[in-house]
């Protein structure tokens, strides 16, 4: 519905099964032609945007069929549970201080709301299989799509023009999934085109991981197509520079190396070259037509007919609200709200009191100051403990999260009682954050960029929040040059960029996560009685451990420190 290339990637995944089953040992082995249906997929120049468009799917997808109906991308594990986003989420907000979940346990959801996972957990391999899974079909899109296989195909003369914008886009992918291979995990296997079928790949540091991503990533500034030139959907300069104001952001975290100055860089470029400008209201980011929204630069791509899942936004807005608020807000997807997630209190207190609180009569929280507190209220307490209990599978203990709705920005659902699957996109990449990496590149000592500037680029974040200044009437949410730090960057990204995969990332960037500040059962054991106030805990837990079935399969790795039997 949304793009020509996504309808394309569903005639890809329905009739043509492409990759089916690639990972069936659950290893990060180059793919074997023998499980491809390769000269089908390959005849045509269709074919060949299909399996690029698998390759942004499988981001967001979880199989062949849709609505995890079945034939998994990654057989042997939870279709639903393992989607790259729905996993990602896992790993980067439940082990934070914005989300407790009641329900997984059995997955280790539990493992992450206490910080006391170990290699077997279920949960830590789901965003492992589905980057490596993306890696191969992007390697695979790569050896198929060499110049003497397209002649040979007698696709080339259709293909010319676009290939090498194709193939650059596929390389983007890559990168992107070895960054959170970096982030993640550390280190891991690398593959790439090159590497022959069968070949047992050997494990990179962090280090060389790290350096082959900036690498990678810097060439694409000059090979992916200008900004806005490409169809919705697909990546462009921007994300390359995005990506880059990232990765460069998180260097010293990662690898020691102060990196601030190209952070601050690449970050201003998506402010002021990227042609994708903050979008007029906060909220329009998160509903059913924000593909229409100017801010997005990198969406995966949700549809409630023709890309549906248990992952991406339509994971983020059931788990998020439970059936009866409908009544309240709609939630676009009616009584089909799972409800097994709700926010912790650290989250809530990062708004103002007044703001905090959910009126029946403003569901949109139209008179609230910071349009970002979307928060349900209504029967729920604001704690996610009941004193003197263990921790409560109960959803009204903490608040619900209102912030992404499967309505449209006139407040409309798409059809009467909400659909069954989510249409609103999956920002991955947006401008708003941009704002706020290049006035904490400042603050971290960038060579470039002053507090003025930072100030001004907070300010206008907040600007927009308040709908005040450029953006409203709203009274005004600015602060003063006094108040900016690097603990108030912190605070006003949780505010800006919360249930946005980034929160686990940023307080290891601020040296929050595993000491030194503390939230709703972190460090807690095991969720008795008592211990919901949160503690300090090791710092191996600032990287996940590689998953422990992969030892079975590949003699060449290492496990992470302090993680090893």
């Amino acid at each position: 519905m949304k793009t020509k290339y996504f309808k394309l990637a569903s005639i890809c995944l329905v009739s043509l099964f492409l990759f089916s089953s690639c990972l069936g040992d659950l290893d990060t082995l180059p793919l074997d032609d023998n499980e491809l249906v390769g000269e089908k997929v390959y005849s045509t120049p269709e074919g060949y945007i299909g399996v690029l468009a698998k390759c942004y799917a499988s981001l967001i997808q979880t199989g062949q069929k849709g609505g995890d109906g079945g034939n998994g991308d990654v057989p042997g594990i939870d279709e639903g549970y393992s989607g790259y986003t729905r996993a990602l989420f896992y790993l980067q907000e439940a082990c934070t201080d914005e989300i407790a979940f009641h329900s997984g346990g059995s997955h280790g959801s539990l493992s992450l709301l206490y910080m006391n996972w170990d290699p077997s957990t279920k949960i830590i391999c789901y965003s492992y299989y589905r980057l490596y899974m993306a890696i191969n079909y992007c390697n695979e899109f790569l050896r198929e799509s060499a110049e003497g296989k397209l002649k040979a195909r007698g696709v080339y003369d259709a293909l010319q023009a676009e290939m090498p914008y194709y193939r650059a886009e596929a390389r983007f992918i890559r990168a992107y999934c070895y960054s959170m291979i970096c982030d993640l995990y550390g280190s891991g296997p690398f593959i790439d085109e090159t590497m022959d079928v069968g070949t047992i790949p050997h494990q990179k540091t962090r280090q060389e991981i790290y350096d082959y991503v900036v690498s990678e990533t810097e060439e694409l500034t000059t090979l992916l197509k200008e900004p806005k030139r490409n169809e919705y959907g697909r990546v462009d300069r921007v994300s390359a520079w995005f990506l880059l104001a990232r990765v460069y952001l998180n260097a010293e975290t990662w690898v020691g190396k102060n990196e601030y100055t190209n952070a601050y860089k690449y970050a201003k470029k998506v402010i002021m070259e990227g042609n994708y400008p903050l979008a007029s209201d906060y909220r329009h980011i998160f509903l059913a037509d924000n593909n229409t929204c100017s801010e997005i630069i990198w969406p995966l791509v949700q549809d409630a007919d023709y890309a549906q899942s248990s992952a991406g936004t339509n994971f983020l807005i059931k788990a998020l609200m439970n059936g009866p608020m409908d009544k309240y807000v709609k939630t676009g997807v009616g009584s089909r709200g799972w409800g097994n997630a709700r926010v912790k209190v650290a989250l809530v207190d990062k708004f103002d009191e007044v703001d905090q609180v959910f009126y029946e009569n403003d569901p949109w929280g139209d008179n609230k100051k910071d349009k970002r507190a979307q928060f349900f209220t209504i029967d729920h307490t604001k704690e996610t403990w009941v004193e003197g209990k263990a921790f409560q599978k109960t959803f009204e203990n903490g608040y619900a999260c209102i912030k992404w709705r499967n309505v449209t920005k006139d407040r409309k659902e798409l059809v009467d009682g909400g659909t069954k699957y989510s249409s609103v996109d999956l920002p991955m990449f947006r401008t708003g954050d941009a704002y706020l990496m290049a006035a904490e590149a400042i603050l971290r000592g960038a060579a470039e960029g002053t507090r003025a500037e930072a100030l001004g680029y907070v300010n206008e974040i907040r600007d927009r929040a308040y709908m005040s200044g450029n953006y409203g009437d709203g009274v005004s949410g600015h602060i003063t040059d006094s108040q900016l730090n690097l603990d108030f960057i912190l605070d006003e990204r949780a505010r800006e960029m919360n249930m946005e995969l980034v929160r686990r990332t940023d307080l290891i960037r601020f040296g929050k996560f595993t000491k030194g500040y503390n939230w709703d059962w972190k460090g807690s054991s095991n969720g008795e009685a008592g211990t919901y106030m949160g503690k300090d805990v090791d710092d191996k837990y600032k990287l996940y451990p590689i998953p422990q079935d992969e030892f079975t399969t590949n003699p060449y790795l290492t496990q992470n420190p302090d993680y090893q039997k």
